[in-house]
């Protein structure tokens, strides 16, 4: 394997864990524009953690996400009060206010970006971006899986049901923001140096396209999506400087065509199914 197509391997990887990060949150409901801010953190934490006191990278890179979760287990509550376009706006403000935080903390340089001196194979990165989407596929297979999709289709019918909607929603964006954690630790110890100014916004608008273009219907949409954002550029390459045009032009058609995403059967459907029949 070239270098070129282990580089777009390790890419294609990232994305597909920051896909995953935002899926959870929607697949309840919920449009989580700050998804940069949980990786920063776990970016920071884990290289604070193998820079400073020597921690193994796993160890580190788990910690990150733990850590990323708690941060969203605080803020979930009063957040996750608000709905719609005022909970994007919400976790919009979050994610500018984690990234300021870093940006402005001298202890691990601020503004001039962190130095990390262990360094991860691109394999390792590979490997956690299988685990997470057979863990996602497994996930799907659950009663969570389930309360979700019930939850984002009727909260109301879900809370006639018996169905905790707030412990639903707040497990979805913990979890997320565990999994975009993970990806942030493994972002810094594979490129070895982290800037808070690359966790912007525009990186949580890019992840929550990879999810709307290959639907939220399904567990496998946000895996293609990823594919689709992190492959059409590089597939484009020879148009030069009207690759990016092009590939714009191409999103707004295919999402004027498909508004529902390329994904829309499958397992989702196969929820919804179940989920009826239970319910009569």
């Amino acid at each position: 394997m070239t270098g070129y197509s282990l580089g777009i391997l390790v890419l294609l990887s990232f994305n597909v864990i920051a896909a995953y990060a935002v899926y959870l949150p929607l697949a309840a409901g919920q449009l989580n524009l700050g998804i940069a801010g949980f990786m920063v953190v776990g970016a920071y934490t884990a290289s604070f953690l193998t820079n400073e006191f020597g921690w193994p990278v796993a160890g580190a890179v788990a910690s990150g996400g733990a850590v990323a979760a708690a941060v969203a287990l605080l803020v979930a509550i009063p957040i996750l009060r608000t709905h719609g376009i005022y909970l994007a706006l919400a976790t919009f403000a979050l994610g500018q206010v984690i990234a300021a935080v870093f940006l402005n903390l001298e202890v691990v340089g601020g503004a001039s970006g962190y130095p990390v001196t262990v360094h991860i194979e691109a394999m390792a990165v590979i490997g956690t971006a299988i685990g997470v989407v057979a863990f996602m596929a497994l996930l799907s297979t659950t009663r969570f899986a389930l309360y979700l999709t019930a939850v984002k289709s009727d909260p109301l019918v879900s809370d006639l049901m018996g169905i905790n909607i707030r412990f639903i929603k707040v497990a979805a964006f913990t979890l997320g923001a565990a999994v975009a954690g993970i990806g942030g630790g493994l972002y810094a110890h594979h490129f070895n140096y982290i800037e808070a100014q690359y966790f912007s916004v525009m990186l949580s608008t890019y992840t929550v396209l990879y999810v709307l273009l290959g639907g939220t219907q399904t567990v496998w949409g946000p895996l293609v999506g990823a594919l689709i954002f992190t492959l059409m550029p590089e597939l484009l390459r020879s148009s030069a400087q009207w690759r990016y045009a092009l590939f714009a032009i191409f999103i707004i058609l295919f999402m004027a065509v498909r508004p529902q995403g390329l994904l829309t059967t499958g397992l989702g459907s196969y929820l919804r199914k179940r989920f009826a029949r239970e319910a009569a």
